[in-house]
């Protein structure tokens, strides 16, 4: 370890890497690579890599989120031989040498509990005095899990909705809003359609449950959005959300209702975090009723 050097984030380090740190061990740990990346301050973003003889062998990255504002996120990853000799530590306290312009310190980070690198990863975040403020979950639920609800002519309205709508990219900016309380989020209606809803982030489709139809001026009770999948047989990976204005028990009623219909003949692929507990209540139920399967368990720490 004494060999190594630390330099900035270069082209190319992501292809080394690869070679030294071999495929991601899950789908998360996918999309966390993805957050390494060259130095910029706009958004603030510090990544350093540690490298022996020439070789990248590690990376680590700090960087400010728009729409997360108190905290920054944290990543690390380093080559399994090299772990647990304080390495990880370096590639966090050197970037930490030069703060954020915002004065932002706290940090977040979060890690997979399936895979090899799980335990190793919720060790080094208690090291750094890390609790877990959430856990999000991947569940498949199972067609024909739930009774379908009774619509009527006046009444309880599935519909397809347009993701470019100005209404619900409302009430997806309330909804993320509500249940992120756990974290401050700034989601506001052209974050929501660019973060959420646009073509480039893999969204495929909508639809949302009113209470009436939308030409008797019914409300949105609940939505679905549905994102390209990781492979082609893979269940459809779907964004669940509510109105955060209806009751708790309306909310469920919404929650149900919708997920009936969208697992009525196929499977889908759910997010689920804690905070969203009309969701993951329901999810819960249809767990222990052998309904659904819990693919992937992530846990989000912070300090």
């Amino acid at each position: 370890m004494s060999n190594l050097t630390y330099r900035p984030w270069q082209e190319g380090d992501d292809l080394a890497l690869l070679e030294i740190l071999g495929d991601p061990s899950t789908p998360q740990a996918h999309i966390d690579r993805t957050m390494l990346r060259a130095d910029s301050d706009d958004p603030w973003a510090r990544t350093l890599v540690a490298v022996d003889e020439g070789v990248p062998v590690g990376a680590g990255t700090l960087f400010e989120s728009s729409l997360h504002p108190d905290r920054l996120w944290f990543f690390v990853e380093v080559a399994p031989g090299l772990r647990r000799q304080g390495v990880a530590t370096e590639l966090l306290r050197r970037p930490r040498e030069f703060p954020a312009p915002s004065g932002v310190t706290a940090l977040k980070s979060r890690y997979t509990v399936e895979g090899a690198e799980g335990e190793a990863a919720a060790a080094f975040t208690v090291s750094l005095g890390q609790e877990q403020i959430q856990r999000s979950r991947g569940v498949v639920v199972e067609p024909d899990s739930l009774r379908l609800p009774v619509f009527e002519d006046e009444g309880l309205t599935l519909e397809e909705a347009a993701t470019g709508s100005v209404e619900l990219s409302q009430i997806v900016a309330d909804f993320y809003n509500a249940v992120h309380a756990w974290d401050r989020a700034q989601m506001t209606l052209g974050r929501a359609q660019t973060m959420l809803l646009n073509d480039a982030t893999g969204a495929k489709g909508a639809i949302v449950l009113r209470d009436k139809p939308k030409e008797a001026g019914g409300k949105i009770l609940s939505f679905a959005i549905s994102y390209e999948p990781d492979r082609v047989d893979a269940p459809a990976d779907v964004l669940m959300g509510w109105d955060p204005s209806l009751s708790d028990s309306e909310a469920r009623e919404a929650v149900r209702g919708l997920l009936a219909m969208l697992a009525h003949q196929y499977p889908v692929k759910l997010e689920v975090d804690d905070a969203m507990v009309p969701l993951a209540d329901l999810t819960d139920e249809l767990i222990t009723a052998g309904s659904a399967t819990v693919v992937t368990t992530t846990i989000i720490v912070a300090n």
